[in-house]
């Protein structure tokens, strides 16, 4: 009886101090977790990146056009692995934007430990066909985001090393791509961005990986574009977004440099790179030729 009426008094004192408001017991435990952002987290790669890192009990600051999906990402991340994830709603195209997300993180005194620079456009349509303001958005969006952010978040990264940067290019990067030339361009230079970075931040304890995936089923209309242009062996070489994201966090907490995924699209990003220049692009000229001929 007196043990009963003992535990019953320690669970009374428990719930007055919870009712007080006493931080060891109102505080969410996962606040004291590091935190990664992901830019262009709410869908495609970037959920898998930010999946991949829930998974090893990040907390995580998702950045996105769209409030719906990113409320989404949210909800199915919190719920499957008891994390915090923060939203906030951005262009990353809009000059301003690193700035402001930046000073979001300083305010609220945010432990940044992983910066993943995913946000980007791709595009179906020929260089030669694009607007100046097609044109502009590409490449404000594929480059300058991506060293817009790791620009200004470095102090928090260099605050909280060891820490890691991820940024998402494409195997695009290593070939020009006549039919997407616009494209390649802005992969490669986010390619050599990279190595230049993961150089100049070495003796600060920040690791640089850049991703360059071959084809990823993020939409019907890649697995078109795919099966036109490459057949059955970008088909093969094709991966899924869950398993880019979890291949490319392994990959970048293991300081890799360049990363791959799959062994057809290592193979083909060997050949891309040790093929002279002038071969790789007839070799994509010709194949964009046959998809338009179709």
């Amino acid at each position: 009886m007196k043990k009963l009426i003992i535990l019953f008094l320690i669970g009374m004192k428990g719930l007055a101090s919870f009712a007080q408001g006493n931080p060891e017991t109102v505080m969410p435990r996962d606040n004291n977790r590091p935190y990664a952002l992901v830019a262009g987290g709410s869908k495609g790669i970037g959920y898998g990146i930010a999946e991949a890192l829930a998974k090893r009990g990040y907390n995580l600051i998702l950045i996105a056009r769209h409030l719906d999906t990113l409320q989404k990402a949210k909800k199915i991340l919190e719920d499957s692995y008891s994390i915090h994830v923060e939203i906030l709603t951005f262009d990353l195209s809009f000059q301003e934007s690193a700035a402001e997300i930046t000073d979001w993180c300083i305010k609220r005194n945010i432990p940044l430990k992983v910066l993943c620079n995913v946000a980007g456009f791709g595009g179906a349509r020929d260089y030669l066909s694009l607007s100046l303001d097609s044109l502009r958005y590409m490449v404000r969006l594929n480059v300058e985001s991506c060293m817009a952010l790791s620009l200004t978040l470095l102090p928090l990264l260099e605050k909280n090393a060891p820490s890691y940067i991820l940024n998402v290019a494409s195997m695009a990067g290593f070939a020009p791509i006549p039919i997407k030339n616009l494209y390649s361009a802005t992969k490669s230079a986010v390619v050599f961005f990279s190595y230049s970075l993961s150089y100049q931040l070495k003796e600060k304890n920040i690791s640089v990986s850049c991703l360059c995936p071959g084809p990823v089923f993020t939409k019907p209309e890649i697995v078109k574009d795919t099966k036109e242009k490459l057949g059955w062996f970008g088909m093969k070489m094709a991966l899924g977004p869950e398993r880019v994201g979890e291949v490319a966090v392994k990959k970048t907490f293991e300081r890799k440099m360049i990363i791959v995924p799959g062994t057809l699209a290592k193979i083909s990003s060997v050949i891309i790179r040790i093929l002279p220049r002038k071969w790789v692009v007839n070799l994509y000229g010709r194949a964009g030729d046959k998809s338009k001929n179709k």
